[in-house]
């Protein structure tokens, strides 16, 4: 079944419900979501689990059978939503406890309205679900808490949920509605941090083609967009023909694998031992578990820790099921233009003086892969460009002792509404040394450059300049056999090493382009605009570094 358009004008209801009912934090109402999405969800998933059992013949204890001990005892006597009866399972009789079969979605839904079911779902629905939490492969619910206490409004939103009917959804479609959910979150967070629009992890997921048997790894997962895109990307390289189906996703159009051709092993290997993540941010963690969950990767644990300040020895990693010898293949949208404390920064992912979190991510992630192991990692166009010790100290690494195969320059706009900063991602392999440097100038990306960057177009040039990146070293020889006086009129050019050195390793696209004489006389206006943007943050930087050293030595 997919996403039907009345199941989007559910979200959008509960949306304007929440907000209209004084809940305006988009992030937190998304958090608060995906609870009500999980203790929906877990009624069918322990019907499934039971029948299950009963087919392999394996004992089975449901998470509702046994009594539970109130929390609050003015739960004890709850009235029920049909003509104000008592209901008769929820209890009369003033016992301290309740049969654990009265906390299935269908159960207490149907009975409860207005303070009363505030005050169940706060005092024990949390509670219960949270000790289930507690006890499974990763801790979903540690400190959840219900946020919504306007009891019309707690009423009206679960009855929405109700009605999604996500019990009777396949993985993708549960996975595309969450994702409805996660659009409405606008805003960036504390260090720098935003949703990174679907369309261009899609696009960077299919150029870095992970596949079976690969760690993949996003040490600021946030809603965990690039873990799920490389799910379906796997899933879609390993399906037949008949089990791949289009899907409209954000007014465009995308196949979809149902991945068939998987086997059993394949399968437990996806579901365990492929996909690892953490976030600094609980909300973010919890996000990202339920957007695994709802395409069935409920093993997938995402860490809540902060890469930067907190370094795993290999007891810990071996403890948590992380790779000892590094990632396979690293993705990722690592905040931009936050700060650490200086004094909390790890030693080993120190560079220079800096506390800039996008140089201190990009070092980290380098470190996180295995001999050979690639990433694709999006970044502020500064970390290209800047002139600081730290900035060139850190591109002469990434070009003298590993591979950078590519930089992609992205518009500017792409992460409107959160930030007008340019970006471009950054393709390298980790060990080796860079001989030549693919450079692809994205000038649209199928969506309207404006305030929203939500308007789909038909002008997009990232499938084509995909492709280039797939066949590079046929795109090599072609860059290599060229006229060099001869105008070059595509998106995409090459430098080599030497080039690099030449220039303080600089990798912005600009500064190798080719330009033609149309090109030279009447520059795009908007590329003008995002490189003064970036010299001016580029600046701004290096004025916090002296303002950072001149306190040292005040110190």
């Amino acid at each position: 079944m997919p996403l039907t358009a009345e199941m989007r004008r559910s979200i959008d209801q509960i949306r304007d419900y929440l907000f209209g009912g004084g809940y305006p934090d988009p992030v937190s109402n998304a958090e608060q979501l995906s609870f009500l999405f999980f203790f929906y969800l877990l009624e069918s998933i322990d019907d499934e689990n039971k029948v299950r059992a009963e087919v392999l013949k394996q004992p089975y204890t449901s998470f509702f059978n046994g009594d539970w001990t109130l929390r609050n005892p003015s739960n004890a006597t709850i009235p029920s939503a049909h003509e104000g009866d008592l209901a008769a399972t929820v209890l009369q009789t003033g016992t301290p406890t309740i049969p654990r079969s009265r906390f299935r979605w269908s159960a207490w839904t149907g009975e409860l309205t207005g303070d009363a079911l505030v005050r169940f779902v706060r005092d024990e629905v949390f509670p219960f679900f949270a000790e289930i939490g507690a006890a499974g492969a990763h801790d979903f619910m540690r400190g959840a808490r219900l946020g919504i206490n306007e009891p019309t409004v707690l009423s009206q939103v679960v009855r929405l949920v109700d009605g999604l009917g996500l019990a009777d959804a396949d993985s993708d479609t549960k996975g595309d509605l969450f994702e409805h959910v996660l659009r409405q979150i606008r805003q960036a967070g504390e260090l720098g941090q935003f949703r990174t629009p679907r369309h261009i992890i899609r696009s960077v997921v299919e150029m870095v083609d992970p596949t079976i048997g690969e760690t993949i790894y996003d040490p600021a997962a946030g809603t965990a967009g690039f873990l799920v895109a490389a799910y379906n990307h796997i899933r879609l390289t390993h399906s037949s023909p008949d089990a791949i189906s289009e899907a409209e996703v954000e007014g465009k159009s995308q196949p979809r694998g149902l991945g068939d051709r998987l086997t059993p092993e394949d399968i437990a290997i996806l579901q365990r031992k492929t996909f690892f993540g953490n976030d600094v941010d609980p909300k973010m963690v919890r996000l990202a578990t339920m957007n695994l969950t709802l395409r069935g990767l409920a093993n997938v644990r995402i860490l809540q820790r902060n890469v930067l300040t907190a370094v795993l020895g290999d007891e810990q990693k071996a403890g948590l099921g992380l790779p000892r010898g590094g990632f396979d293949v690293v993705l990722a949208n690592p905040p931009f233009s936050g700060r650490v404390d200086k004094d909390r920064i790890a030693e080993e992912v120190r560079v220079g003086a800096t506390s800039s979190t996008e140089l201190l991510f990009l070092k980290y992630m380098l470190d996180s892969l295995r001999s050979e192991g690639r990433a694709a990692v999006i970044v502020p166009e500064g970390v290209l460009f800047g002139s600081t010790a730290a900035h060139k100290a850190l591109r002469c690494q990434l070009v003298e002792s590993n591979q950078v195969d590519a930089v992609m320059s992205l518009p500017g706009g792409v992460f409107h509404p959160y930030s007008g900063v340019k970006t471009s991602v950054l393709f390298f392999r980790k060990g080796g040394q860079t001989e030549h440097v693919l450079f692809l100038h994205i000038e649209q990306d199928g969506y309207a450059l404006d305030a929203n960057h939500d308007t789909p177009i038909a002008t997009d040039d990232l499938p084509r300049l995909a492709k280039v990146y797939a066949l590079r070293e046929e795109s090599l020889s072609q860059w290599q056999a060229r006229e060099p006086e001869a105008e070059w009129n595509d998106k995409w050019w090459f430098a080599d090493a030497p080039a690099l050195r030449a220039n303080d390793y600089n990798l912005s696209a600009s500064r190798y382009r080719p330009l033609s004489e149309a090109q030279a006389e009447h520059r795009n206006p908007r590329e003008i605009l995002d490189e003064l943007i970036a010299l001016q943050l580029e600046c701004t930087e290096e004025m916090e570094t002296l303002r950072t050293l001149l306190a040292e030595l005040d110190g």
